[in-house]
């Protein structure tokens, strides 16, 4: 055995059995190692930013981490913007990272660089083996670190670097300890914080919940205390994943603007935290505050987002004896007719996504589904993140890959689905349930908003070309097919409607090219 069968090893000892590649020459010897071991399941990635968005979606979904091989600091360094969504949202990932061996380091070939630099802004816990005999137990921690609960602001990225001659010399397996589960079990709030905050809550109250608290478990116990106190509930305004379904409470999504952030908590007195954060602008506005809550409205922490923020909610209900809400049935919208809009997209999207499908929303007007599909058909929603556009598509290979009995859908906006358009050739080639839908409106619409939102009302020819995807317009079903996806193309609700029908009757990978 050498160190890197140690590594496939001590990772699969461990539950990790599932790697997003776009491996080079200093990784042959792990790529050797997958080889050897059936159980690992290796899904080739043609850009590095689908490995690590695809690890998020999988980890999101599965619990566990998956990892992303990789070609040194430049491979890491195209995975970065990715890394940046899943360390927003707080996913377990380990990244393997191969290196130069040890002693062609002092040459300065082409491809050397400082990894660990690189890979310090997105990790949470970084470490480069030195010698074959550690890399196992280095791939122990690394999993560790990944998955043990942590206030750190960098979330729960691990990121091993394999030199090549730690690859290829001698190696050793490392089993999962017993107190690995114990380890990175979720902590539980005390039931003194939690007395405390029942005495709170009252019809005055916004609820800010994110974490594990927007599982069912946590979403059903938020209703609870809704119903018995008359407070709202907020997810922040891009959850890393939400259950939703007519079945479960409503949860809000809090406004992207400011201003509508200012606007809501204008009529509220108290902002409990459970898993959520203050809200804060997304970007600094002039004349507008970073920190959106009014100095009125006092701040209650109860669970921080790394805790078991779904058992403090449920704690919370228990200390409130409230009762389970009763929700009306809510039936399927009908699917609308004439020219395609966003409302109609999302609109039919309810009316035909079927039940326990997974949601995987980009930039552009993905977000729209949201409140739509909410009272209409039990999915799972996972969010971008970090504002780092091009995750949308990646993250629901993952996911199909996490869930492969459920279907999935990736709502994308044209420019942010060009970022990592090769996830299509991914979804192909492993035949994964998914229908990609991309809201071709041919440019960067909210870069526009936000122009607007300077005071300008005539957008100069230079500055709308910055912001227009035009001349020469993306053929997005020529560019599906080409990567063995099959497509067409949408221009009106009926057109749309009977696109999403086919696509769902015929399994395996669709897109569909909504023109708006």
């Amino acid at each position: 055995m050498n160190g890197a069968l140690s590594v496939i090893r001590t990772l699969l000892a461990h539950g990790v059995d599932t790697c997003f590649a776009n491996p080079g020459t200093s990784e042959m010897h792990l790529v050797q190692a997958i080889d050897a071991v059936p159980e690992t399941h290796a899904v080739l990635c043609l850009f590095e930013g689908v490995c690590t968005g695809a690890a998020d979606g999988y980890a999101r979904m599965k619990g566990v981490p998956a990892t992303t091989l990789l070609h040194l600091g430049a491979g890491l360094g195209n995975g970065i913007a990715n890394l940046h969504n899943c360390r927003r949202a707080a996913t377990p990932l380990v990244n393997i990272v191969g290196d130069h061996a040890v002693h062609h380091v002092a040459y300065d070939a082409p491809l050397t660089s400082d990894i660990e630099a690189v890979a310090k802004p997105v990790s949470a816990w970084i470490r480069t083996s030195r010698t074959s005999e550690g890399a196992g137990l280095d791939t122990a921690d690394a999993v560790r670190a990944a998955m043990s609960p942590s206030p750190d602001p960098r979330g729960g990225i691990a990121t091993l670097i394999l030199p090549a001659d730690c690859a290829w010399g001698p190696g050793r397996t490392v089993g999962k300890p017993a107190s690995f589960d114990a380890a990175v079990a979720k902590p539980r709030v005390s039931a003194q914080v939690i007395a405390a905050a029942a005495s709170e809550i009252d019809a005055q109250t916004v609820l800010m919940v994110d974490g594990n608290g927007l599982t069912e478990r946590g979403v059903t116990a938020a209703g609870r205390i809704a119903g018995k106190t008359g407070c709202r509930v907020f997810s922040p305004t891009f959850p890393a994943r939400v259950e939703a379904g007519p079945d479960l409470p409503v949860v809000n999504r809090l406004p992207y603007f400011p201003e509508q952030i200012m606007e809501l908590f204008g009529s509220v007195s108290k902002l409990v935290l459970l898993g959520g954060e203050r809200p804060v602008s997304f970007f600094a506005y002039r004349n507008l505050p970073s920190d959106l809550v009014p100095d009125h409205c006092a701040v209650h922490r109860v669970a921080h987002r790394h805790e078991d923020v779904a058992l403090a909610l449920d704690d919370l209900a228990e200390a409130l004896d409230a009762s389970a809400p009763l929700l009306a049935p809510s039936p399927r919208p009908e699917a609308p007719k004439g020219p395609l809009n966003v409302r109609g997209i999302a609109t039919t999207l309810a009316a035909r996504a079927p039940d326990d499908c997974i949601v995987a929303v980009d930039s552009g007007g993905g977000g729209a589904a949201y409140p739509a599909m909410q009272r209409a058909v039990r999915h799972t929603w996972l969010n971008l993140t970090g504002g780092s556009i091009g995750q949308g598509g990646p993250a629901a290979v993952g996911a199909a890959i996490a869930c492969p009995d459920r279907p999935v859908f990736a709502l994308l906006g044209d420019g942010g689905a060009m970022y990592t358009n090769q996830f299509l050739w991914t979804a192909a080639r492993e035949q994964l349930d998914l229908v990609a839908v991309v809201f071709s409106n041919r440019q960067y619409n909210i870069l526009e908003v936000e122009y607007r939102r300077l005071g300008i009302n005539d957008i100069g020819e230079r500055a709308a070309s910055l912001f227009d995807l035009s001349r020469p317009d993306i053929d997005w079903v020529a560019l599906a097919q080409a990567q063995g996806v099959s497509a067409v193309k949408a221009t009106t609700c009926e057109e749309f409607d009977a696109g999403v029908t086919r696509a769902l009757a015929a399994g395996g990978p669709h897109l569909i090219e909504a023109v708006l």
